[in-house]
């Protein structure tokens, strides 16, 4: 796809790729402007009423305007491609900031603040992320916080591959695509994944910012799902204070309560704040 021009964005370069495609660094011949072009390719669902039931997804949450949320500028196709143009945002992935020793507790509850007040957002407005994790937020240079990806999720046709791979999606039949180890237990038990669900995800990547780790650890698809659905989170490093403990304690119910978001989002403002 490098040096093509799809509808009028001309490909400059690939930037990377995942379950929803490929994305590229290519610059909008009309607006005179650099973007990222994820194009879905293959992944692109054969049947019509698929088809257009994402893009109708993706146009809704293009109407999102909030300064931690990645903005959507276009939604179309062309050439039989599927294609989102997006803000192009320069900065690190958050999966590549948190291994070792993880980040400082005023670091990690900025970063998830700026996150839940992204989710607060697109749910008031009816939008479900349903594939959060750190691979999709983005920290720029200035330390502000991108969410990547809303909107994007989609329920894949039969016959994907099996829910074996600890990094990978789960892509059973029926199944909303998610990373296996940010999935809620009432998505892993084959429920319709919510806000709460987006909260989940969300105390695993504030987990995983403390600790370095992640909170149900598994060399098989088996053994995460099972860790999420019947075990305790790992310990979380004694250093860890108190009220960040509470905070993804909270998130991180097995079974999901109906006022949860919205205190926990308030505990972890409170806290950043304090």
């Amino acid at each position: 796809m490098v040096g093509r021009t799809l509808a009028h964005y001309q490909i400059l370069e690939q930037i990377g790729a995942g379950g929803m495609g490929v994305v590229y660094r290519a610059r909008d011949t009309k607006l005179e402007r650099v973007v990222a072009l994820k194009v879905v390719g293959d992944r692109a669902p054969a049947d019509e009423t698929a088809r257009a039931r994402l893009l109708r997804e993706a146009r809704t949450a293009s109407a999102l305007n909030h300064p931690n949320i990645c903005t959507i500028y276009e939604v179309g196709e062309a050439e039989g491609e599927i294609y989102f143009a997006m803000e192009f945002i320069a900065g690190r992935p958050l999966s590549a900031m948190t291994g070792g020793e993880g980040l400082a507790a005023g670091t990690a509850l900025r970063y998830g603040s700026q996150i839940a007040d992204a989710l607060a957002h697109a749910h008031e407005r009816g939008i479900v992320h349903r594939d959060l994790k750190s691979a999709n937020v983005m920290i720029t240079p200035e330390g502000r916080v991108k969410v990547l990806d809303f909107g994007l999720a989609r329920r894949l046709p039969e016959g994907g591959e099996g829910a074996t791979r600890t990094e990978g999606s789960l892509t059973q039949a029926g199944a909303v695509v998610g990373t296996l180890a940010y999935m809620a237990p009432e998505v892993l038990r084959g429920q319709k994944g919510d806000e709460r669900s987006d909260l989940w995800a969300l105390g695993v990547m504030l987990y995983e910012m403390i600790a370095g780790r992640l909170p149900f650890p598994g060399q098989t698809g088996y053994e995460v799902t099972s860790a999420i659905l019947r075990e305790s989170m790992a310990p979380l490093p004694p250093q860890a204070p108190a009220a960040v403990r509470g905070i993804i304690q909270r998130c991180l119910l097995k079974e999901p309560v109906v006022a949860q978001f919205e205190s926990s989002k308030l505990m972890i403002s409170s806290t950043v704040h304090s």
